[in-house]
């Protein structure tokens, strides 16, 4: 992939945030990458004064919906692939993310629905943006695969092959069990963002639980399979028991997202397989669908790895509530959102502020609240040691 022509900089002023400190200081780039951190201040001509703001990695995110949403508005509202990918790819440099894995979802009955439809023309649209270096952030793939619908195989097809797919996630949504154990919290799900009627609901649960007997097996077998056999990081996706922790662990899978109960995050934990859950869940302070807190498991130190999920301001606001809730430090709340996911995808050229990385930063600047809390603004952000946003 291109990236954007890197000149020297050098920043000065800043408290860096450091894999284990913070630094008060200075940090210089070069040829893209992080030359020099030096401990002090500089006078040196030219050098970018960051005012006493913190210098962070460029965040890592595994997991958002975001880029579906900008191709899909509104229900059954289609916008164009440019407009939309240009629009997301901002959203996500302005939140401080420099590394992003689109999250796609492949699968699902309703062919009006962005999951429902084929990918070929957005897979076309990323790959010649992604080459003539047009995007602010670094954009690779996260294949989410539904596996009870019928034609998940179908859509998947266009991104066999994909250089740009890191990971790969096995879903099941089907009414009743995982995210949706609480059948209530699916109904004000579907019939509050999706439009469905009562009918329709009860009509797609029974044809779900059909659907999951006959296809969620097999598909299940392909990509796990796929997984292995391209070296792609595989995921299980709202793991509820330890059951199902062991069945993805046997499978291949390295990471856990979102795991809805404290049994699945300590099975998973134990086989060492990394936890992902999401930055709304902590900025809320709870799930949006009735699952354990991430905040408590945070407390228990059963988080790896924060995803925005689907709000990409939530990465940054979610990694400092943690340093007010769960007892960490910022260091430690920044590796969540930077070293840790970038060494689950075998990214080891960034995550952190260290000599020979990429200079993916970001400056921040802690705004005290009303209530006492801090809210972190993101003031500009470079990747490859040219600054983007």
């Amino acid at each position: 992939m291109n990236s954007p022509t890197s000149t020297p900089s050098l920043l000065t002023n800043a408290r860096l945030v450091l894999a284990d400190e913070i630094i008060h200081g200075s940090l210089q780039c070069h040829s893209g990458l992080i030359q020099a951190i030096d401990a002090a201040p500089t006078a040196v001509a030219g050098a970018i004064d960051l005012q006493g703001d913190y210098l962070l990695p460029g965040m890592v995110e595994v997991h958002t919906d975001n880029f579906e949403r900008h191709l899909m508005p509104r229900p059954k509202v289609r916008w164009d692939d440019a407009p939309a990918l240009l629009a997301h790819d901002a959203e996500i440099a302005a939140s401080g993310i420099t590394t992003v894995l689109d999250a796609l979802g492949v699968g699902e009955s309703d062919p009006d629905s962005v999951r429902g439809s084929e990918w070929d023309s957005v897979l076309e649209c990323l790959s010649d943006f992604t080459q003539r270096g047009v995007l602010r952030a670094d954009h690779l793939l996260h294949v989410r695969c539904e596996l009870p619908a019928p034609n998940t195989l179908e859509l998947f097809q266009p991104f066999v092959g994909n250089p740009l797919v890191r990971m790969l996630s096995v879903m099941d949504h089907t009414p009743g069990q995982r995210q949706w154990e609480n059948i209530e919290h699916a109904w004000i799900y579907f019939t509050g963002k999706k439009g469905w009627s009562q009918a329709k609901f009860e009509e797609r649960v029974a044809q779900s639980k059909e659907h999951q007997a006959r296809y969620a097996l097999p598909h299940r077998a392909y990509f796990t399979d796929y997984c292995k056999q391209h070296g792609i990081t595989l995921a299980s996706h709202d793991d509820t028991t330890v059951e199902h922790v062991e069945q993805a662990h046997a499978e291949g899978a390295t990471v856990s997202e979102f795991p809805t109960t404290i049994a699945a995050a300590q099975a998973a934990h134990a086989r060492q397989m990394a936890t992902i859950m999401g930055g709304p869940n902590v900025v809320r302070g709870g799930s949006h669908s009735g699952n354990v807190s991430a905040i408590e498991l945070a407390r228990l130190g059963l988080v790896d790895i924060l995803s925005s999920d689907y709000v990409p301001g939530s990465l940054l606001s979610a990694m400092v509530r943690l340093t007010e809730t769960a007892g960490m430090t910022l260091p430690q709340a920044s590796a969540l959102v930077s070293r840790n996911p970038a060494q689950s995808l075998g990214l080891h050229d960034r995550g952190s502020i260290a000599v020979g990385l990429r200079g993916d930063l970001v400056q921040v600047r802690m705004t005290p609240l009303a209530d006492g809390r801090q809210q972190p603004v993101v003031r500009a952000v470079w990747r490859g040691g040219v600054r983007v946003a």
